[in-house]
């Protein structure tokens, strides 16, 4: 998503109706497509000084067929509406849903990705009345899954009691998944392709899809084509007892080192220091533990298999049992990665209601927030040019050329912890005149934040890490906080596998 939510219709201000207060249980009554306002024909488009002259132009199709739903189908509003070309509109974050994020090998052992998502998805059709509605589309996926996951998201749509003539499909961008898979729906909604859609993403540790391995696999497929006695025992000669199992590996294809391994690294180049890497992490654990005695995740929560809440969750974390640990990444005296200030394992599912302001007035719902930017970068990690989750780095500055905003311009700041070191590599980076100018292409350091403003309740060090999940999480926070505030910005942050950074900015 370009500057799509920047030029927005002129949509008849909601802030008269009755709308959900998403800090409750329960929404208003679904209202069917028949009670719908018309859209503006005309946009006023309200734009803020660029810093450059770059543009991306987004294009819709012009016509769209209308086909007529189902008698049991309440179609969600204008689902089917054509629109022009130019008209981009603003995309509404509603709200979230989550299950609390457990360690792997624990509560949810026994859960699929399935099970989890399926949770997540009906507390979030059970908050904001979407029985039997039937949405754009869902977009989800997970980094980790089983042969029987095919069609995973469809079948956890089909699973709820959305109506099952909700469309719905998987992606895959390692932990930038749940984060992406809101850019896609957000797009179609932008662009008046749909009204109203969920993303986002699941994943889980502890039902590894563990697989037969490559040798024996290859072995049973030509004994599965044989035609005779002799070539089947051929066949069967092939096995190697050590070619009988392939589980996921913790470590980059490319390299062969893990994401810890790579973190390190990084830390290393940028003198991140143990110290520094502790006090992030208590600060995460302290932030989080506060905001649930708050109330703050009441209603961004459906609890799951007896978690009310996430439990790699330590209250009473502080620097001091943090400096306690052995370091587990990295080489002798320099270490200084511990499992304490880096993400554990971790399983868990989220997912984000994203609509038109149209859909949310016409439905009775709250805005919590407008997701406005976006921006995806990747580095060549392989070639040693880069830090493996540096990304980040490069898709922000990017993103707040096109917004016209500095690095300051913002009110909060939520980072993906899958590491203390990465988040503090990312903010020296910035901070750093080289780096700036030599890698990014500027003619200045992005500059510092206010540290006071990051992860203000908590981030993944606390709740924990499933993979795909992440997005969700960060999003339905970001909104939460802004909707409470009354107003404001806030940039979104999540490193990826491969090299890859997914980037947002989030305002209301």
């Amino acid at each position: 998503m370009s500057k799509t939510t920047q030029e927005n219709p002129a949509v008849e201000n909601s802030a008269q109706e009755t709308v959900s207060n998403t800090s409750k249980a329960t929404s208003a009554p679904s209202k069917s497509a028949d009670a719908t306002p018309k859209a503006a024909s005309t946009a006023t488009k309200t734009t803020r000084p660029r810093s450059t002259s770059r543009s991306t132009k987004s294009t819709a199709s012009s016509t769209s067929t209308k086909v007529a739903p189902a008698k049991t189908t309440k179609p969600s509003v204008q689902q089917d509406k054509s629109m022009s070309q130019n008209t981009v509109r603003r995309v509404a974050i509603i709200g979230g849903n989550r299950i609390p994020f457990a360690r792997s090998n624990g509560a949810y052992f026994t859960a699929s990705n399935m099970d989890m998502f399926t949770a997540t998805l009906n507390g979030l059709v059970e908050r904001f009345n979407l029985q039997g509605q039937r949405l754009g589309e869902v977009v989800a996926g997970a980094v980790l899954k089983h042969s029987r996951d095919f069609n995973m998201t469809r079948e956890c749509v089909l699973n709820t009691q959305l109506a099952p003539e909700t469309p719905a499909y998987d992606i895959q961008q390692a932990c930038g998944t749940g984060l992406q898979a809101a850019f896609l729906v957000a797009n179609k909604i932008a662009l008046g392709q749909i009204e109203v859609g969920i993303a986002g993403g699941v994943d889980t540790t502890s039902d590894a899809p563990i697989a037969l391995g490559d040798g024996l696999r290859k072995a049973l497929l030509e004994l599965n084509i044989a035609k005779t006695g002799k070539d089947r025992l051929k066949a069967l000669s092939k096995i190697n007892v050590k070619d009988l199992m392939d589980a996921p590996k913790n470590g980059e294809p490319r390299t062969g080192l893990s994401m810890g391994d790579h973190a390190a690294i990084t830390a290393l180049e940028w003198g991140i220091t143990r110290e520094d890497q502790d006090a992030l992490a208590a600060s995460s654990h302290q932030k989080m533990a506060k905001a649930y005695e708050e109330g703050f995740f009441d209603d961004l929560i459906t609890p799951f298999l007896g978690l009310s809440r996430d439990n790699n969750l330590r209250a009473d974390s502080t620097a001091e049992k943090l400096a306690k640990l052995k370091p587990v990444f990295g080489k002798g005296e320099a270490a200084t990665m511990t499992a304490g200030n880096s993400t554990p394992l971790t399983d868990g599912a989220s997912c984000v209601l994203l609509a038109s302001e149209e859909w949310a007035k016409a439905n009775g719902h709250e805005v919590l927030a407008y997701l406005t930017f976006t921006e995806t970068a990747a580095v060549d990690f392989v070639g040693k040019k880069e830090g493996l989750l540096m990304a980040p780095a490069y898709a922000v500055p990017r993103m707040l050329e096109r917004a016209g905003l500095k690095l300051q311009d913002f009110d909060y700041y939520e980072i993906h912890e899958a590491f203390a070191s990465q988040v503090l590599s990312t903010l020296k980076a910035w901070e750093d005149e080289k780096f700036c100018k030599e890698r990014l292409g500027l003619d200045a350091p992005l500059g510092s934040i206010d540290r006071s403003k990051l992860n203000v309740k908590g981030s993944s060090l606390a709740a924990g890490h499933p993979f795909a999940a992440t997005g969700g999480r960060i999003i339905a926070t970001a909104a939460k906080i802004l909707n409470q505030k009354g107003s404001g910005r806030i940039l979104v942050s999540i490193c990826a596998a491969g090299g890859q950074g997914v980037t947002a900015i989030i305002e209301k």
